[in-house]
């Protein structure tokens, strides 16, 4: 019988050479996502796999041991998820970059270590799309947005990460390596159990190997910029035109936004606006163009005070540039403390007035994006980690945002995952009943309780 390890060392020799780091230096990289979570452990090690096999090897290591395990991808989170906890392995997944694209099926095979941004160009080479289009999406692992059901620009017309995964390989908490779904666009023999998987976290089994649906390339789209003096005129555009229209894009950025952005870009950005609309539509020319038109005059009759529509390529690309880059040009400003709160269309200005509400009340600097064809925004909050002060008024700002998205219905993450940080509010979120179910879902799957503890759930 195969004795399992019981000594790091046993898992050095489980694993190929310079599979395993435990120098604390070269470790300490691997111990924050970008939400830099104050909290973060040391691990005992960090497994670079390059394989399931290998995978397995560290999960069975931690099963036997006891050991957490906690699965890392790009490290590009924004919520804490992949956050290092002590005497953990962390598992980095970035080495799995592997992508095969089958034109016939119209289907990716790939894994998680694998960009975004990869997925796309080896899709676009055979002129296919794949949809999913979070801002970080040069950076962002395929296996993170899998774990946190990334959504991303595009999303208000071509859905989110879930509804492009068909089918998966994971690890499960005892080591076992399991297929999930696969390359059928209808499967719905058993329970839904790639979909469990989608948006876990990590902490029901670690993913490493994903089959994405793929689309016939989009067609080039047509842009509007439309610049507002309040935000209730943009809110309310926002929600005239999801009413009336689909278009592929309907983000929207307030004054501090824009304001970092020009700072960072040197564009000609209006400073002095309340919030700016970047539109698309990717219809055939003349039904863009007719679409552009009617968004344009319901932004007119919301007081847009100038509306700049381009079917120009470049042009288009660079207004959406401009919301791409707007997180790292607001973190110039000072440290960000990042939400991801979501309502329904209908309460999207209640939200972001809110927001700007508890921003005046509690003397905090609170930027606001969104991708608002959604109702999904992400509040920035901007903090000079030297001032005490200031930072305990913006952590109780941080909770009031929450605490007013869930009383308008809406969530405490449309995008970027529970994590570490925000899982002070999920009971208030979910209810007791539907948070004991979720409980009784990770214990079924995770007796041990080893797999990325501490992230969704205590």
């Amino acid at each position: 019988m195969t004795r399992e390890p019981h000594t790091l060392d046993e898992l050095i020799d489980a694993l190929p050479p310079g599979a395993v780091i435990t120098d604390p230096a070269s470790m300490d990289a691997y111990r924050w996502d970008r939400a830099n979570d104050p909290a973060a452990g040391v691990p005992l090690a960090v497994v670079r796999a390059t394989c399931t096999d290998d995978v397995q090897a560290a999960v069975r290591f931690a099963a036997a041991t006891g050991t957490p395990v906690v699965p890392r991808g790009a490290g590009s989170g924004l919520s804490g998820g992949s956050s290092a906890v002590d005497g953990c392995v962390v598992v980095s997944l970035d080495r799995m970059r592997g992508i095969e694209i089958d034109t016939g099926t119209r289907m990716a095979t790939v894994q998680p270590g694998a960009f975004n941004a990869e997925v796309k160009a080896a899709a676009a080479a055979h002129g296919l799309w794949y949809p999913p289009d979070p801002s970080s999406f040069e950076f962002c692992s395929i296996g993170g947005n899998v774990a946190t059901n990334a959504g991303g620009l595009c999303c208000v017309k071509y859905g989110v990460t879930t509804d492009y995964v068909l089918g998966m390989t994971v690890v499960l908490a005892d080591g076992r390596a399991v297929r999930l779904g696969g390359p059928r666009v209808k499967d719905v023999a058993g329970l839904s159990l790639t979909k469990l998987f989608v948006g876990s976290e990590g902490t029901l089994g670690i993913i490493t190997e994903v089959v994405l649906r793929l689309v016939p390339a989009q067609r080039p789209p047509t842009t509007l910029v439309a610049t507002f003096p309040t935000l209730q005129g943009a809110t309310q555009a926002v929600i005239d035109i999801t009413r009336s229209a689909r278009p592929s894009m309907l983000e929207l950025m307030d004054r501090v936004t824009i304001g970092a952005v020009e700072d960072e870009l040197r564009m000609g950005l209006d400073r002095t606006a309340e919030a700016m609309l970047v539109v698309q539509s990717d219809e055939q020319t003349d039904a863009a163009e007719r679409e552009i038109a009617a968004i344009q005059a319901l932004c007119e009759q919301h007081g847009a005070v100038e509306c700049v529509a381009t079917s120009d390529p470049d042009e288009g690309a660079a207004f959406v540039h401009a919301r791409r880059v707007a997180i790292p040009a607001v973190e110039r400003l000072g440290t960000l403390l990042l939400e991801d709160v979501g309502v329904p269309i209908p309460r999207l200005a209640d939200l972001v007035l809110g927001i700007a509400a508890i921003a005046e009340r509690r003397d905090v600097t609170i930027a606001v994006i969104a991708h608002a064809g959604d109702g999904n925004t992400h509040p920035l909050l901007v903090v000079d980690p030297a001032d005490a002060a200031q930072q305990a008024r913006a952590e109780t700002a941080y909770g009031e945002v929450m605490d007013l998205a869930i009383a308008l219905g809406g969530t405490i993450t449309g995008e970027h995952g529970v994590g570490r940080l925000k899982r002070p509010w999920l009971r208030d979120y979910l209810g007791d009943d539907v948070l004991e179910l979720t409980r009784r879902i990770k214990t079924a799957l995770d007796p041990a309780g080893i797999l990325n503890p501490g992230a969704i759930l205590e």
